[in-house]
């Protein structure tokens, strides 16, 4: 696996701080990302966005720890943040799930936020062994949802919407194992803001402090 020092998100974080460098109104705005180097595009204008940005998070329908039925339009209007794991992962997943529970504790009961863990192992993570892992991990938000559903519609939702990957994985298929640090996250319109090591304290604290970024952004 990748593994960084530092997320995208924690530099260009650091960056912002100290040159002020893209305000609006008197607050920071965040990059986008339109493809899977993750280069950051800076948009001034509204009317700039859909051609430079083109890029938004495709649709799908999976399910969830309670076999709910999730899809896109559970995120319609919101801000959202994304990781994959599977619960039979001994080290990486856990500590990625406790970096996944600091945002949910951020943000309690916010309803203009939602968590979405993708399991990498479908065929493996039924509802039932979801719901299981979500007790286990005290996985109490009603907006962070474990999903499962058909392998090749998850990896290729990670790999083509998510660059889950980035250049690595962009260009595999479903036979090829997803296995990822990354947490991304995405704005209401469905466009990718950022970039972070779900396992690092700090890339959390950035995301999280990103998040309220998004929150004061006009819709």
């Amino acid at each position: 696996m990748l593994q960084t020092v530092f997320s995208k998100n924690s530099l260009w974080g650091l960056l912002l701080l100290s040159a002020s460098c893209t305000q609006h109104d008197g607050i920071s705005k965040l990059p986008y990302y339109n493809t899977p180097t993750f280069t950051p595009i800076f948009v001034d204008s509204e009317k700039d966005l859909a051609a430079k940005v083109p890029h938004t998070i495709g649709k799908f329908s999976l399910r969830n720890q309670n076999g709910v039925v999730i899809s896109e339009k559970d995120i319609e209007g919101k801000i959202h943040v994304a990781d994959f794991f599977f619960t039979s992962c001994g080290v990486i997943c856990p500590r990625m799930t406790k970096s996944m529970k600091l945002v949910q504790q951020a943000f309690v009961d916010d309803e203009t936020l939602v968590l979405l863990s993708y399991s990498v192992t479908p065929w493996i993570d039924s509802v039932a062994r979801l719901k299981t892992y979500s007790l286990t991990n005290g996985i109490s938000s009603k907006n962070w949802h474990l999903l499962t559903g058909k392998k090749a519609d998850i990896y290729q939702l990670a790999r083509r919407s998510y660059f889950a990957e980035e250049e690595l994985g962009f260009s595999k298929d479903s036979t090829e194992f997803l296995h990822t640090e990354h947490i991304l996250l995405v704005d209401k319109r469905k466009r990718i803001r950022g970039i972070y090591n779900g396992t690092l304290v700090l890339d959390m604290q950035q995301l999280i402090a990103d998040i309220k970024t998004l929150q004061k952004e006009s819709d």
